[in-house]
């Protein structure tokens, strides 16, 4: 009976060596980083290196109906203005148009894989997520490199 080969893990698919940032890390620093590196997204990370956030390229982007940042639509009654629908939104926009830290840059609570799943559930978790960048953490949370979408399917097409 001959065995199957095992199925590659995160771990041994990943890119190790990629920069890390804090959360109070200086948002422009963090971009000009992003720029000089080719893998797209940069992980963020705490004093323990547990993976608090994550900042890629599409962060960065303010889209068309973003970029002009339009204050919302307001009715002018009696002399006050009243603003029709959230501000919320534009606030948001607003902050991310001005950040000067990474934590007003980053999207939080990032999607993280174990460094033992395999290949599959890898490629299984960027297609759910729609991500192109997974960080990998061990079993305490403790960042350890970057999967991308490319290195899951390579790996998959090994198989």
């Amino acid at each position: 009976i001959t065995s199957l080969p095992a199925m590659k893990t995160a771990a041994e698919i990943m890119d190790a060596d990629v920069p890390t940032v804090s959360p109070e890390a200086d948002a422009r620093a963090a971009i000009e980083l992003l720029a000089k590196s080719e893998i797209g997204a940069l992980p963020v990370t705490d004093a323990e290196r547990q993976v608090v956030g994550i900042v890629s390229e599409s962060d960065l982007i303010l889209g068309d109906e973003e970029a002009d940042l339009h204050l919302p639509h307001y009715l002018n009654i009696m002399g006050g203005i009243v603003f029709v629908g959230s501000m919320k939104g534009f606030e948001e926009r607003l902050d991310k148009a001005f950040a000067t830290k990474v934590s007003e840059l980053m999207s939080a609570d990032p999607v993280t894989v174990n460094d033992y799943a395999s290949a599959e559930t890898v490629a299984r978790r960027i297609a759910e997520e729609h991500h192109n960048h997974l960080p990998v953490v061990d079993g305490e949370g403790r960042f350890l490199g970057m999967v991308t979408r490319a290195d899951a399917l390579a790996a998959l097409v090994e198989e």
